[in-house]
């Protein structure tokens, strides 16, 4: 796959977070993927895996969304800055809702093959949610 058709699979990928589509999921996410997040210690596979991470997030931010900031783009990897926004409405890592608005961003590398997603690393600004939400003073 091309390094443009790559980035125009990330623009849908987009979509995808934002949605939580799962047939987006099955069409752009490989069921041997694995995916690295600082949410859990081990990593996440596949489309259902992802659609987890999906659920954390909007579980603690229902109306979250990510918005696409920058991409550079190499071969079949691609790296994303995302800047992610959202109301603290339900519980998040054991935190009751505060109704605080959040922005914090997330610098992830996605690797490509045969034009689905086959690896994620991804590492949101987790601290600065936390102190956003009041959780921490750091």
């Amino acid at each position: 796959m091309t390094t443009e058709i790559n980035k125009a699979k990330m623009y849908r990928f987009v979509e995808f977070i934002n949605t939580a589509d799962e047939r987006l999921s099955k069409e752009l996410i490989s069921e041997d993927a694995i995916f690295y997040a600082p949410t859990s210690p081990d990593p996440i596979k596949g489309p259902a895996g992802y659609i987890s991470i999906i659920e954390l997030m909007r579980s603690g931010f229902p109306d979250v969304q990510w918005l696409l900031e920058e991409m550079v783009a190499e071969g079949n990897t691609i790296a994303a800055r995302f800047v992610l926004e959202g109301t603290h409405q339900g519980v998040f890592f054991g935190i009751a809702p505060t109704g605080k608005k959040i922005k914090v961003q997330a610098l992830n590398f996605y690797y490509f093959l045969n034009g689905k997603i086959i690896k994620e690393y991804g590492q949101p600004d987790l601290l600065g949610l936390l102190h956003q939400i009041g959780a921490t003073s750091v």
